[in-house]
């Protein structure tokens, strides 16, 4: 299976300034090109009787070379794969947006999300990575003993550079001391296990919350595009950063645990965009990440041979007695205590519908 592997980039300001260019030639391709597919669909639009079929990223890249870099010879100066790549994720976007499966794609803007790829002569080394045009980038960490990748794509996150690439791996089983566990995603503790395990969220974006409104505040009065509005924007953006990374972090410890110790793991299909629509809920919900704790299990059940089973949205874990399995006709939230009045069964409602995920996964 193919995992991806992102690390930072050590750099000089030679080479800084080389990606830059690379990620600055890359954005000004793709919004050449957005502009052009707006004016064909816009044309399309406004003539049904002369339509102009719709370019692939290799059209978009003829007219490119054809139109364009006559008149930017900077396009010179970097590799011919930074503007490829851009088109060809612009029409990607585009298939996207009109299978309504995301939202058309936008403009870039310099500084926000700045990122390329390269193909070609990439060779791989302990510490160091070579790509086209730009040669040797070395990192902070040793990197991974596999196959040389095919392509790298090369980003920008406050102020530092990341390289990330897909490497081949092979599955492995891993010994399960559980063989069956259900998790129950909550907002008080991030997961309720069947086995009676409780892991507790990190809540970063709670606990710098007031830091980052402070630094935001502060920079409310700056003056854009100065230099002291730049180093603000990097601050702010370091703290994001930050925030992400202990979100993240706390959610690789847990789907690592499950998938390596359970063989079979059972949590419930969560809508979370309209768990999102909740004002009052949105931003603890949001702070947890429960989209990624399910994207992170999914390949790390693969990963280490075990099996994830996802029950319908709709089952009702939370009104279920896990004793008799009668089911409440309603459960508000204010209610923390499950209350049976069948068998008698009191029991938390978080670790009451663990139980009856790890039943619906047996």
């Amino acid at each position: 299976m193919l995992l991806g592997f992102k690390t930072e980039l050590r750099l000089n300001n030679q080479q800084r300034t080389l990606l830059a260019k690379h990620a600055g030639t890359a954005r000004h391709a793709w919004n050449w090109g957005l502009g052009l597919t707006k004016q064909i669909l816009d044309h399309n639009r406004d003539n049904p009787e002369d339509k102009i079929k719709f370019p692939t990223g290799i059209d978009l890249h003829k007219w490119l070379v054809a139109l364009v870099k006559p008149v930017c010879p900077w396009y010179y100066q970097v590799s011919k794969c930074a503007p490829q790549y851009a088109l060809r994720q612009l029409v990607e976007a585009w298939r996207r947006a009109f299978k309504k499966t995301s939202k058309p794609p936008r403009f870039k803007r310099k500084g926000r999300g700045d990122s390329f790829t390269l193909d070609g002569a990439i060779k791989v080394e302990h510490n160091r990575v070579r790509v086209p045009v730009i040669g040797w980038l070395r990192t902070y960490e040793q990197l991974p003993d596999a196959s040389q990748p095919k392509s790298v794509t090369i980003s920008k996150t406050a102020a530092r550079w990341f390289i990330s690439f897909k490497l081949e791996i092979e599955p492995f089983n891993t010994h399960k001391p559980y063989p069956v566990v259900g998790v129950d995603l909550g907002v008080k503790a991030l997961a309720l296990l069947s086995t009676g395990v409780v892991v507790e969220g990190a809540k970063a974006y709670r606990k710098y919350e007031r830091k980052l409104s402070r630094m935001q505040w502060l920079n409310r009065h700056k003056v854009k595009g100065s230099n002291n509005f730049k180093k603000a924007q990097i601050k702010i953006a370091r703290l994001h950063r930050k925030i992400a990374n202990i979100r993240k972090d706390t959610l690789h410890k847990l789907t690592t645990y499950l998938a390596k110790n359970h063989s079979r793991i059972g949590i419930e299909n969560l809508n979370v965009s309209g768990m999102m629509a909740n004002h009052k809920l949105a931003k603890a919900i949001g702070d947890m990440g429960f989209f990624e704790f399910k994207r992170q299990l999914e390949y790390k059940c693969q990963l280490y041979g075990s099996t994830l089973i996802v029950v319908e949205r709709w089952y009702p874990s939370t009104k279920t007695c896990s004793r008799c399995h009668t089911v409440k006709d309603s459960m508000p939230l204010s209610e923390r205590v499950f209350r049976c009045d069948n068998c008698g069964l009191e029991i938390d409602r978080d670790f009451n519908a663990s139980i009856n995920l790890e039943i619906a996964a047996s």
